[in-house]
């Protein structure tokens, strides 16, 4: 086990790799009353093409089947692992992104035998046709139920028009449809490639004894036989630089019109520090630009053509990154149309050195707070670690951001064939 100290946030992580691959972090924080662990495999809706283990050749699986796993691992021969928590007094849950799958328990008391059940629920997978069967209905509702969202149309709807080929298009549940094709072998062949403790991360954070949890987690594996670890093979389709739709609009049952305005970034792969500075330069330089405290934001406010729904989002993965920017819209094309100004007037004027400051101090501040919530940390933690990265990197990095790579970020966004906007409109 080593000891991986951080002076500038003055905290220590405790590592250790299993013998079988899997990584473990373990951070002590005395006078936390909560301890939160977070289980995470570097798998999620986009894996839908790969080489299973065992197998040479790519097979393609049916979308939405990593969220439809997640599901069906709550569901034991003896019971629901909800309630095994729940008698022992702990929440737990689980979610899919586009590219991780993470199951998690946050509890204050009986945390040895609360770890235990999260391991162990987790690394024996049950699955069986007629429970896969009982599944396809329930995750249908959830699919239907988040077409009716307006929100989500408008995110799924702007990322649809970004991307000709990438699987970050289609929704992370996937469809009625795809889900249909989902039995047990395809997902014991998914769980087998992707579940593999050389794919996984076990972060644990709260008032812990390091070497004693360690100690329990080496017996815990070492009772389990797992296959050789061998290097995942996944595969993405090419896809070309520019959006695949230009615009679009649909009509809803909103009654203000949802807008958003997606940029496709052209920036290749990164990973490491490399990553994390890209994604820290891209927040400041999009809080500078579209903030609550900008000069863009506070003159749209005042015009009328934004609200306070208005905001951004900036996405960093390794196969695909984009920018999200807008909100509700009494004129959603007027809207869209200062948003493309505001970023050609920042890409050719440059950004200021005062606001970069302001900025930088903001989020330093945030992020310091953040580090007194366990929730954050084992969560942002787990995805950095599997971008070959640490967490605590974030405070040294952004301190070190010029003004020159925000506004470099600023005129990469300038350009028209990769950006696209997509509407929801009230029915007429």
């Amino acid at each position: 086990m080593e000891k991986i100290t951080f002076e500038q946030v003055k905290e220590a992580v405790f590592h250790e790799k299993m013998t079988n691959g899997l990584q473990v972090y373990l951070l002590p924080k005395q006078g936390f009353s909560k301890t939160y662990a977070v289980f995470t495999t570097n798998y999620g809706a986009i894996d839908n093409n790969f080489v299973p283990i065992g197998e040479t050749e790519f097979t393609k699986v049916p979308d939405g089947i990593a969220h439809f796993l997640e599901h069906k691992m709550f569901e034991k021969e003896d019971g629901d692992v909800f309630f095994k928590f729940g008698e022992k007094g702990a929440f737990t849950n689980a979610f899919t992104s586009f590219t991780k799958t993470a199951y998690l328990f946050s509890s204050t008391s009986r945390v040895e035998e609360n770890l235990e059940t999260l391991i162990d629920f987790v690394q024996e997978p049950y699955f069986t046709e007629e429970t896969v069967e009982k599944e396809k209905g329930i995750i249908g509702q959830e699919i239907r139920m988040y077409d009716d969202d307006p929100d989500f149309r408008a995110y799924f709807g702007v990322i649809e028009n970004m991307y000709h080929n990438h699987p970050v298009k289609i929704d992370i549940a996937g469809t009625v449809e795809s889900i249909a094709e989902i039995n047990k072998d395809l997902l014991y062949l998914c769980y087998n490639t992707f579940y593999h403790p050389s794919n996984m991360v076990l972060f644990v954070v709260g008032n812990l004894e390091p070497e004693q949890m360690m100690n329990q987690i080496r017996a815990n594996q070492a009772k389990k036989e797992f296959a050789e670890a061998v290097p995942i093979k996944r595969h993405f389709p090419e896809e070309p630089k520019t959006v695949s739709i230009k615009e679009r609009k649909i009509h809803f049952p909103v009654q203000i019109a949802k807008n958003l305005v997606g940029i496709k970034e052209d920036i290749g792969f990164l990973e490491g520090q490399a990553a994390i500075k890209q994604e820290i330069i891209g927040d400041v330089a999009l809080e500078m630009l579209f903030g609550t405290t900008s000069d863009t934001y506070l003159k749209l406010y005042n015009e009328g053509i934004i609200d306070d729904t208005f905001g951004y989002d900036y996405t960093l993965q390794d196969s695909f990154s984009f920018v999200l920017v807008g909100g509700d819209a009494k004129d959603p094309d007027k809207q869209t149309a200062k948003i493309k100004e505001a970023i050609q007037i920042a890409a050719k004027n440059g950004l200021s050195e005062a606001d970069l400051a302001l900025v930088k101090r903001k989020r330093i501040g945030q992020f310091l707070r953040s580090l007194n919530s366990p929730e954050f940390i084992a969560n942002q933690f787990s995805q950095y670690v599997m971008k070959s990265a640490s967490l605590f990197d974030i405070l040294p990095l952004m301190e070190k951001v010029t003004l020159e790579e925000v506004n470099a970020f600023v005129k990469n966004l300038d350009e028209e064939e990769r950006t696209t906007s997509f509407q929801l409109l009230p029915e007429k």
